[in-house]
């Protein structure tokens, strides 16, 4: 069974689309790998990373609060 062949949304060039393909369905192998190397590059610093558990946790409060708070 042949795969099948798909067009990439971003340079227009068809493209087998292969079971394990990295990236995005609707997007061949060259255009969709510069994003994996963008997601990995982009790391949080230790500030950062504190700031936003801060606000997730926060967040999460907020939102326990407006579904089971008593008022």
């Amino acid at each position: 069974m042949p795969f099948p062949i798909k067009t990439c949304v971003v340079c227009e060039e068809e493209f087998e689309l292969k079971p394990d393909k990295p990236g995005y369905a609707n997007r061949c192998p060259e255009c969709s790998s510069p994003e994996a190397q963008q997601e990995s590059a982009a790391k949080l610093s230790a500030d950062e990373l504190a700031y936003k558990r801060g606000a997730d946790a926060e967040r999460r409060a907020v939102i326990k609060d407006m579904l089971y708070g008593k008022k």
